[in-house]
């Protein structure tokens, strides 16, 4: 029987704890023995949901006091690099969620140090987990549609608003929503294509509505709105329907006095340095276009792609659990009807997970490198670029 894989959770917000630290907790072959973040008040809040592991504020301090299997890195995407580099200095492996981190410079940083360490550095690309999407790559692969000229995805993401009231919506903290949102799908367009060498990406994007002049309703006579939904006048009456808040521990007051960060910031007074609605498209070197579209002011949450090839194309929605394929010539219309799965993401950050573990005990190869990372974010970074300048950018600026 295999050992108990001991492993410590770094940055412990909902994607570290909510995620992976309930998929961790139910799982009998693994344990989390420790847990880091910088606020110290809201490491131990969070530490004793899940069985009070040793909790610390100093990454580089947990790694020497335990002894560790695996590192999750969930913090913000700017101390993505420093963390992952510190985790592999030490000898440890590492899951770094997405993305691998806000610049190629970054990234190639990471690169460096996972040589060196000789130890696992997958990149949490959690779609490439997903059901449906696995069994997209198969039809490609088996050349159901024949070569593949050209794909879009557009998201709509209803949660995306509250971006906007977190760190995610400062480009300071996540490198702007193309690298913190559009590495996901930029990799899924990579990986079903087999990684093509992009090389020119061009984005349009804007703060159309979560912004000061953009608020849905009439402001009182001498009273402002904000500046958080647990203290604003108008979420708490239930005119704002925006609203968002949390009532844990680990973000109210005591958590707050430490370091400030308020989770449910208005996010209508956003700073602006990121977009609520957007297009990106990629050409690659082999001729493949590519277009995403990111929407943050929608009821919905969902993921709309078509793949067109030589032979026909493929339509398919995640949340509809159903791939349909219309033959070029003959008119055939071909319907895949996928099994739904449990778990976060429609099943796929289980699957990341049971991945990253098999390949820390060497039973499998890591499928989600970190130069594949690299290759995600500096599609993203060019499309920042692009957006900021108003100009293409080509590829052999940043690769």
């Amino acid at each position: 029987m295999n050992k108990k894989l001991k492993f410590a959770i770094v940055g412990t917000g909902l994607r570290g704890c909510g995620c992976f630290g309930n998929l961790l907790k139910n799982r009998n072959d693994c344990v989390i023995q420790a847990m880091c973040d910088k606020n110290p008040k809201r490491v131990r809040f969070t530490a004793a949901k899940y069985g009070n592991p040793a909790v610390y504020t100093n990454l580089s301090e947990m790694l020497e006091k335990e002894k560790l299997d695996a590192v999750i890195v969930t913090t913000p995407d700017a101390f993505h690099e420093e963390c992952a580099v510190t985790v592999l200095n030490h000898g440890v492996n590492v899951l770094i969620d997405k993305p691998l981190a806000t610049t190629v410079q970054g990234c190639r940083n990471i690169i460096a140090a996972s040589e060196k360490s000789g130890k696992v550095a997958m990149i949490g690309f959690n779609l490439r987990h997903s059901p449906v999407l696995l069994k997209l790559k198969e039809i490609i692969d088996e050349g159901v549609i024949g070569r593949i000229i050209l794909a879009e995805n557009r998201e709509f993401y209803d949660g995306g608003r509250t971006y906007m009231a977190r760190w995610n919506g400062m480009k300071s903290s996540s490198g702007g929503l193309w690298i913190h949102k559009g590495s996901h799908d930029f990799d899924i367009f990579n990986w079903l294509l087999g990684f093509p060498k992009p090389r020119k990406v061009t984005a349009f994007a804007g703060m159309s509505v979560f912004r000061p002049d953009g608020f849905p309703f009439p402001l009182e006579k001498g009273v402002k709105p904000g500046p958080a939904c647990s203290v604003c006048h108008y979420a708490r009456n239930g005119v704002c329907k925006d609203a968002f808040r949390y009532s844990d521990p680990e973000w109210g007051p005591e958590a707050q006095s430490c370091d400030g960060y308020v989770k449910d910031s208005c996010m209508y007074l956003s700073d602006l340095s990121v977009h609520d609605n957007g297009m990106a498209m990629v050409e690659y070197e082999n001729g493949v276009r590519v277009s995403h579209l990111e929407c943050f002011v929608t009821s919905r949450s969902d993921r709309l792609y078509t793949i067109v090839g030589t032979l026909g194309e493929a339509v398919l929605s995640l949340s509809e659990w159903k791939i349909t394929v219309f033959k070029r010539w003959t008119g055939e219309k071909i319907t895949y009807e996928i099994p739904q799965t449990q778990g976060t993401h429609g099943g796929a950050d289980p699957g990341l997970l049971e991945s990253f573990i098999e390949a820390v005990r060497g039973d499998s190869v890591n499928t989600s490198t970190v130069e594949q990372g690299l290759l995600s974010t500096a599609i993203g970074q060019a499309a920042e670029l692009s957006r900021a300048e108003e100009r293409v950018v080509f590829m052999n600026e940043l690769l």
